[in-house]
This record gives C-alpha cells, structure tokens and sequence, in this order.
C-alpha cells in the first residue's frame, strides 16, 4: 500500500443548505405466478422509509422510530385501507396496459410514483409517473395540466385521463393532500429529520492507474456537495458524480471519482471538497500516525471538508463503503406489526412501504422487480401511506 499524502480538513464555511422536505411513494404491480409479490408499497420521508407493505406477507410494517411514536390511530386506518384499495387499481391498470401492448402473457411490472416537496418558503412541488417494464409510461404535467405519453400505446390513457378531469384531481392530490400529509409527518419526525450528523470522507484508489474517489458516507438530513480541486482551481473534466444512497442506519453516502492519469496526480494536487451542514469542526488527517485532532467551536453548522490528495494516493484493494439495497414484501387485508428493532434497508423500486404507527419485524427480502423510475427531481426512498390510486384516476 502507498502511504496517504494529503490532508481532510473540517472548518466553518458558509455554504447554505435550503430547507426542502418530500414525501415520495412507490407501488408496484407484477403479473401472477412469479416468486414476486403481485404488489408491493413503499413510503418515504426525506430519504428515510416508513413502512412498506405487500401482497405476500398481506400486512404493514413500519420502518421509523417516530412513526411507532406517533398517536394518530385514525390517520394509520385510513392510510391503511387506501393502500388495500391501491393493491386493487394498480393490478387492474397493469392488465389494462398489457392490453394496449397487444400481451396477453409472459412476466410484465406496472410501477407508479407520487412525489410532493414543501421548502421552508412554503413552495409546494408535485410530481407523478407511471412506468412499465422498467420504461416510461406516463408522466404528469402540472403546469399544462396534462398527461406526458412517451410510447403510443399510452396515448389511450392519456385523452381518457384529460377527458375525464382527472388531471386537476391529480394536482389538488399532489399540492394539498400530499402536502398535508408530509407536513404532518415532517412533525412527527422533526427530532429525527432535523438532525445533522457529519459524514466521514475517505479517498482511494484501487491501483496506480484507477480513477481516485472521493467517498463520503454516514451523514444526514441528504443534501451534501463534492466538488474538486486542481491546483486550488475547480475541476470539472473528468470528475464523475454518483448518485446520493442510503445505508442501512438511516444514514446516506455519495462518492464522485476522478478520472486521471497518473502522470497527471503526480505532477498536480488534486482536492476534493465536501460540504453539508453537519460539518462544524476542525479535523486534520496526514499520513503522521501522531496527528492530533484539534476541534474548533463554531457558530455556524455548515462545514467544509477539503480532502488535499498530493503526489500519491492510499491505494485501498477494496471499495471503502459498498451499499447493498434490499427488497422487502407485505401486502392484501392490512394488518399493523409490531416493533421489532431490526431495521432492514429498502432501496428498491419494488420494496413496499407504508405508515402505520409501529415498527415491525423484517420481512424476507426480495430481489428488485424494475428500475427505479427516472424522477425529476431529487432522491429516492421517503416515509408512510401510500396514494390511493382511486384518488388519482380511473384505471388505464
């Protein structure tokens, strides 16, 4: 192994963070007899699962400490009885779309996401879309209040969900509905989404002539930003930005990797920079085994981590954080578990999810049904009750 030569430092910096929170819900439809749950729903709240329910273990399990916490019996019985009805509409608009692709057979996955954001402005945002086998179907546009149909056969539902009205009952769902339930969420969790933990970064590179990375890990609420240096000039070219992922512990973790010869590391300082708001002290790491940690009060609680990477780089033979996301199942006339304090990682389009008040035990994972669709705007995986769908549109 080459030793590390550079520095990671910690220190106030004042880079704002704007204040965005987003409930997200992901329902999933696969044709019977597979191995797969016929349906599956997920919630999430600002990145963080809630619940997930399925057709296979036919109940709701929840996911958060705070969703457990919370009192609002009547609001977890209606939310799970809305998911029961979403089984139904989702299975029936999965046949209705295998009709307009002339199939009457064979393995198909109908998936649908709802989205609504709130900023700290009060600014609401919505979004809605339709996939199937793992490609676009459908999506909705609420400033022309119009269905987006990027395959023919879509074209069908399309006029009948315009023709119907159904579009301006969509919007009032995503911009009020939606919006009512994610502030009402966002405090019940405020304890828990208001939280800032720093990340730790490393940097890497599995021999001389692999790309360095730049990888930062364990630090919430999600936003975070890395960016790098050549020569204390910002670099672009060459630099390739992953997408942000959860861990296991509620966490999240990101990594951009830097494309170079190593002529050029030789002869350039290269720098990366990381900045989220948990970051709020003074850390400096070299290659010295007696380096001490110095911590700096200060005021604000946004943070910078600049990560000096000079001649030669750690060569690590294995990847320094690897995120494995698993699938889980429940679902059919809803049940509510109880706690149980395994808290099992969801990252899949078909986890199914959903609030009720209580955590309950892990269910057996199941493998990934279709990707997850291609949505506008910023993450993935968020908390409670999924949309029901009669709320949304008539079938397909």
């Amino acid at each position: 192994l080459l030793k590390l030569s550079g520095i990671l430092i910690f220190h106030a910096y004042g880079f704002i963070f704007a204040a965005t929170h987003y409930l997200q819900f992901l329902l999933t439809g696969v044709t019977p007899g597979t191995s797969f749950p016929e349906f599956s729903a997920v919630g999430q709240l600002d990145g963080e699962q809630g619940g997930y329910y399925d057709s296979t273990i036919r109940t709701v399990i929840l996911k958060a400490d705070w969703v457990k916490k919370s009192k609002d019996t009547e609001h977890w019985k209606m939310m799970t009885q809305r998911i029961f009805e979403d089984q139904q509409l989702v299975m029936e608009r999965l046949g209705n779309i295998m009709k307009h692709f002339n199939q009457t057979e064979g393995v198909h996955t109908v998936q649908w996401v709802y989205r609504c954001e709130l900023d700290d402005d009060g600014s609401k945002r919505g979004y809605m879309q339709c996939g199937y086998d793992g490609e676009d179907f459908l999506s909705l546009d609420l400033n022309s209040l119009s269905w987006i149909a990027p395959v023919p056969q879509a074209l069908i539902t399309k006029h009948k969900w315009e023709e119907t009205g159904h579009v301006r009952f969509q919007k009032h769902f995503l911009l009020n509905e939606c919006i009512g339930w994610l502030q009402k969420y966002v405090e019940y969790g405020r304890s828990t989404l208001e939280r800032k933990v720093a990340p730790e970064v490393s940097l890497f590179q599995k021999d001389s002539s692999s790309p360095v990375v730049c990888h930062a890990t364990g630090f919430f609420p999600k936003a975070v930003m890395i960016s790098w240096q050549k020569n204390g000039e910002d670099l672009n070219e060459g630099v390739e930005l992953r997408e942000t992922v959860p861990n296991q512990d509620g966490t999240f973790q990101k990594r951009s990797i830097l494309t170079l010869s190593p002529e050029e590391l030789n002869r350039n300082q290269y720098t990366c920079i990381v900045q989220h708001e948990g970051l709020k002290k003074k850390l400096q790491v070299s290659d010295r085994t007696d380096e001490a940690l110095s911590d700096v009060a200060g005021e604000e609680s946004v943070g910078i981590i600049v990560g000096a990477v000079m001649a030669v780089l750690l060569v690590i033979t294995g990847c320094a954080g690897v995120f494995i996301s698993k699938k889980k199942t429940t679902s059919a006339p809803v049940k509510i578990l109880n706690p149980t304090p395994t808290l099992a990682p969801v990252q899949t389009p078909t986890q199914a999810l959903n609030p009720v008040p209580t955590l309950a035990p892990t269910p057996t994972p199941v493998p990934t049904l279709a990707p997850t669709l291609p949505l506008t705007t910023v993450s993935r995986l968020a908390l409670n009750a999924a949309p029901s769908l009669d709320a949304i549109a008539a079938p397909c």
